[in-house]
């Protein structure tokens, strides 16, 4: 295994950034979170990853913490070059690069021409030799382990924090796929106005997505657990706590949940028979933050009537399939001309 390397696969997720190093695995798995300080004149990055997420919430008016993307693509174009460039940097004094690297950047599948540009033109700018992209379903699906260079149908569903894409993947290509924007910081938002509204109780998005971890789940669950929280009255305009349990977030998150099942549906409506049996036979693979969720894969099995269950290791799934990619970028690119 050679010492120094020139090949990065980048992740570049709503909620988390993951960097694939060629021949050491997925090295770096930080929030794609940064901390910006604006006077006016310039803005300048303060912090990046987990410390920059570890201020949300908790800075001066003059410091603004914030996700430079937004439903899996970019939203503001200086932070995510910026964010880029820190993660590759970092790579670089964990492993000296020989030289500028070849970077694979995941994206979410339909995204534009013009969305795609500015991801190749982000990576360039923040220090690649060379930038591909590649479709987060299509990553995923290698991640996962499926066969897709035979001509078998292999469906995966990528839950991941800003959007929810399920394709069916067969001969090294998407044959079919669908993407809507809704995702795992969907779920938190639902949570925290859910509370808002129940309880008259004002919490933060981190405070939501502890609740969705600890005692998040899809379905009705057999045994009701609780969480307490504290935030702030709506009314009285003091600290509160109050007790949350998990029916009222299986209620809380049930209309972003069925968003995501309507994406699996509509792909299998327009998926061909052949390929149909194949899936039937060998189930939906769920990968991407989402899947962690408990029952999603029960939920999605009796929804759409097809088996359904968690890939291995969900949440870097999407990282090692892009990372693999590049070591077999040849063949993958006769079905993908614009990889």
């Amino acid at each position: 295994m050679p010492f120094f390397t020139s090949q990065i696969a980048i992740d570049l997720g709503t909620v988390n950034v993951l960097v694939y190093v060629d021949g050491r695995g997925v090295v770096i798995e930080e929030p794609s979170v940064v901390a910006i300080q604006d006077d006016g004149t310039k803005t300048t990055i303060v912090e990046v990853g987990r410390a920059a997420r570890d201020m949300y919430g908790r800075t001066p008016e003059m410091i603004e913490v914030m996700r430079p993307l937004r439903e899996g693509v970019i939203a503001d174009y200086f932070v995510t070059e910026a964010m880029l460039r820190y993660f590759i940097e970092k790579v670089g004094s964990r492993f000296p690069l020989r030289r500028r690297p070849v970077v694979m950047i995941t994206h979410p599948y339909g995204v534009t021409s013009v969305e795609r540009r500015a991801i190749r033109e982000a990576g360039l700018a923040a220090g690649a030799r060379e930038v591909h992209l590649i479709p987060e379903p299509l990553a995923a699906a290698i991640g996962a382990g499926l066969p897709i260079g035979t001509p078998i149908g292999n469906m995966v569903v990528d839950l991941g924090g800003g959007s929810t894409e399920a394709a069916v993947v067969s001969v090294n290509g998407i044959v079919c796929a669908e993407s809507v924007r809704v995702g795992g910081v969907h779920l938190d938002e639902a949570i925290v106005s859910y509370v808002r509204k129940k309880y008259n109780l004002v919490i933060g998005q981190p405070t939501a997505e502890e609740i969705k971890i600890k005692i998040g789940t899809a379905m009705e669950p057999e045994e009701i657990q609780e969480i307490q929280i504290q935030g702030r009255d709506q009314i009285a305009g003091l600290p509160k706590t109050i007790s949350v349990n998990s029916a009222e977030v299986v209620e809380a998150i049930s209309e972003p949940l069925s968003a995501m099942i309507n994406v699996v549906r509509a792909v299998l409506a327009k998926t061909p028979p052949e390929l149909a049996s194949d899936i039937i036979d060998r189930g939906v693979a769920l990968t991407g933050g989402v899947a962690l969720l408990r029952d999603i894969d029960v939920l999605l099995t009796r929804q759409v009537g097809v088996p359904a269950y968690m890939a291995d290791n969900p949440l870097q799934c999407t990282a090692l399939g892009a990372g693999r990619a590049l070591s077999e970028l040849p063949i993958l690119q006769r079905s993908i001309p614009n990889l």
